[in-house]
């Protein structure tokens, strides 16, 4: 039953993806759901009841897992090969009957390609998806490329990896997202290579480790694994999306290439953790889905400080089912919704924004003299160089009139119905404010009457910017960013990785700027400037009783209590 409840996910839909971390874990996509009354016949429950009733408990005792001797032990392992051997051909049995009953067909080995193929990947989980629009892409070009999309890892079938590949193939790359220190090569990698072995065919082999940790993994990254294949000097054990310039596995990655297939919106959003873009980009998601008949996407990223930390969002929708697991790179739409991620030129908010694109920033500088105050010149330059529809909308200040705090997702989330027009404004508003009425029950009705309020204010509060076009000529004017509140600091460990980090460009970072050991200095917190409070506390002295709770929950430790004798305070300054 587990077998088939698996396999009854449409790959042409979201399948299920193991091995790919919090790419997949935390990815919302429309679905086309099946009926679960089309699934029982399917279940045999008499075998349920069965494992049931081995579940440990008190009434039936087994024991599991005894200390064997090795007298015993290895003849105890050996035992369960028949099980293992069986697996695959039961896999394959319900996965043909869900194929049945629902029309989605899956094999323990998919293959997408040219029925004349030289050149293959063999890969699993969402990096199917990715691989699968370059074979589209590549082939339409009159490339002799394919994929083998493996459905069942373990227990490995290599009669059924042989017999979908195509009897053309001269050349595979198994990719694997995991690292074996040490061994010839990974999992699949060494699966791969022990079928062809055995299966006698002339096929060469290559292994590639990708996405480790839920890196992108970017249909350019794919593109540069077939170009591998087709080199003169290829390397057949490789890594793709990083520099290696220690032990040079990695792939050059050629031209950047566009494999979204069709047409789509696609926006990026810059959050703070806690402000509610996160979850107003989830909402926004599954309105557009279920009421304008689109398929759409969504994923975010936060770093790690969750509240009060970055969060960056990735939206797309479409008129078909979006199979596009990786980083948007051409926006159409860029919001910033915290102002110091401007001003203090901390990221490169437009490279991703498409040329003609909006953005949006959450600021309370509402002309273009108060924007050449305040935001760094390079930005401006880059918002006239994309030739950018600019709007700005002081949110902050919207959501603390209408008593919502720091909350200012319901706000951004009217911008972004409005300027993107994925669907009717109208239709889309009417659902959020349903939706606020149920999301917000719990807290009264002054909090929705307070949420709607600022709904209701929003459009006319933002404000499209025509900004001069002598923006476009406007050179750095080296003012202060939030890395040069940093300081100098002897670490090449602070200027080298830390930094750079910080301005969101790790994935730029060589191998050679890490110690092997994986071992990072500490106290680096304490040269982290954020600067991202809108308030700031002040110490009341006439209240405080100095029982140094205060520095207990500090977590930047900028409160510290010290004991101080007679003869220290005799001595301390007139401002102490």
């Amino acid at each position: 039953s587990w077998v088939a409840h698996l396999s009854a996910i449409d790959a042409s839909l979201p399948f299920v993806h193991f091995f790919d971390g919090f790419r997949t874990s935390d990815e919302i996509e429309t679905i086309t759901p099946i009926d679960p009354q089309d699934m029982l016949p399917l279940v045999n429950w008499d075998k349920i009841r069965a494992f049931r009733q081995r579940a440990l408990e008190p009434e039936h005792p087994v024991m599991h897992g005894t200390a064997q001797n090795p007298d015993i032990y290895f003849q105890n392992r050996e035992a369960a090969n028949p099980l293992y051997d069986a697996l695959p051909h039961i896999v394959q049995a319900n996965m043909d009957k869900v194929g049945q009953v629902t029309g989605r067909h899956y094999h323990l080995f998919d293959y997408v390609g040219a029925p004349d193929a030289e050149r293959v990947i063999v890969t699993m989980a969402s990096s199917c998806d990715v691989v699968e629009e370059v074979v589209r892409y590549l082939v339409d070009q009159g490339e002799k490329v394919g994929l083998v999309k493996v459905r069942l890892c373990r227990p490995f079938s290599a009669e059924h990896l042989m017999a979908v590949l195509p009897a053309t193939t001269k050349v595979v790359s198994a990719l694997d997202r995991t690292k074996e220190p040490g061994s010839q090569g990974e999992p699949l990698y060494q699966d791969v290579c022990m079928a062809v072995l055995d299966s006698g065919r002339a096929i060469k082999v290559y292994g590639g480790r990708y996405g480790l940790s839920s890196k992108d993994f970017s249909p350019t990254m794919a593109k540069a694994v077939f170009d591998n294949m087709a080199a003169e000097s290829p390397k057949k054990r490789f890594t793709v999306g990083i520099t290696d310039d220690v032990t040079h596995t990695s792939l050059e990655l050629g031209e950047t290439i566009y494999t979204f297939p069709g047409n789509a919106t696609q926006c990026i959003f810059y959050g703070f953790g806690s402000d509610g873009t996160v979850g107003a980009n989830k909402q926004a998601a599954r309105i557009v889905g279920d009421y304008a008949g689109k398929f759409a996407q969504d994923y975010a990223w936060f770093d790690s400080r969750k509240s009060g930390g970055l969060t960056i969002s990735y939206l797309r929708f479409a008129d078909a089912p979006i199979h596009s697991p990786y980083l948007i790179n051409q926006a159409d739409y860029v919001a910033c919704h915290k102002d110091i991620y401007a001003s203090r030129r901390r990221y490169h908010l437009l490279d991703e924004l498409k040329q003609g694109g909006i953005f949006v920033l959450n600021s309370p500088w509402e002309t273009v003299q108060e924007l050449e105050a305040h935001v760094p010149a390079d930005l401006l330059a880059d918002i006239a160089n994309k030739q950018a529809k600019f709007y700005n909308i002081n949110a902050s200040q919207l959501a603390a009139d209408c008593g919502l705090g720091a909350r200012i997702n319901m706000i951004m989330q009217v911008v972004f119905f409005k300027l993107t027009g994925v669907m009717d404004f109208d239709e889309a508003i009417a659902h959020l404010k349903d939706d606020i009425a149920v999301m917000y029950a719990s807290k009264g009705a002054d909090v929705v009457k307070r949420d709607i309020e600022a709904v209701d204010k929003t459009l006319s509060c933002l404000k499209q910017i025509d900004y001069p076009a002598s923006w476009a000529h406007l050179a750095d004017t080296g003012a202060q960013t939030s890395m040069d509140a940093l300081g100098e600091h002897e670490s090449a460990y602070i200027e080298n990785v830390f930094k750079p980090m910080e301005e969101l460009k790790g994935n730029d970072l060589p191998v050679s700027k890490f110690d092997p050991t994986g071992a990072v200095p500490l106290g680096t917190t304490a040269l982290e400037k954020r600067t991202v409070a809108f308030e700031i506390p002040e110490w009341d002295t006439q209240k405080c009783v100095q029982c140094y709770e205060c520095s207990l929950v500090c977590p930047h430790a900028a409160i510290r209590p010290y004991l101080a004798t007679d003869a220290e305070l005799e001595r301390a300054p007139e401002s102490y």
